[in-house]
């Protein structure tokens, strides 16, 4: 089992720019794929991105395509996501979950307590 703390969140312009980091605190972080989801009020958690345990791999909801950006550092135990041309329907509390690389959540096996990103119109 790895923890997962997310950070970065806060509120924000529509086209505004934010950066989440994600700190694990297992040594197995290189060998876990890392995703990025988000839930907003009302609503089921979203799938975002995933990356895989080198990092050679991304794959992105078509809904975030070309404005975020998934990326790792497997020897600071980090997974960040760049988002940019934020809009108001981003909002929603961001989750970092470690397990296999995919879009499904059922595929992750541990998640963090999630950090609220609020973009204003």
């Amino acid at each position: 089992q790895v923890q997962l703390v997310e950070s970065g969140g806060g509120l924000v312009q529509a086209g505004g720019s934010l950066r989440l980091s994600c700190v694990a605190s297992s040594r197995t972080f290189s060998g876990r794929a890392m995703g990025w989801f988000r839930q907003a009020p009302g609503k089921g958690r979203q799938f975002i991105a995933t990356i895989n345990r080198s990092g050679s791999s991304t794959y992105y909801a078509d809904s975030v395509k070309g404005r975020f950006t998934i990326s790792r550092d497997n020897a600071k135990n980090t997974v960040l996501l760049q988002m940019s041309s934020l809009k108001p329907e981003d909002t929603a509390v961001y989750y970092c979950a470690a397990g296999s690389y995919s879009a499904r959540s059922d595929d992750y096996n541990d998640w963090g307590q999630g950090t609220q990103v609020t973009v204003s119109s």
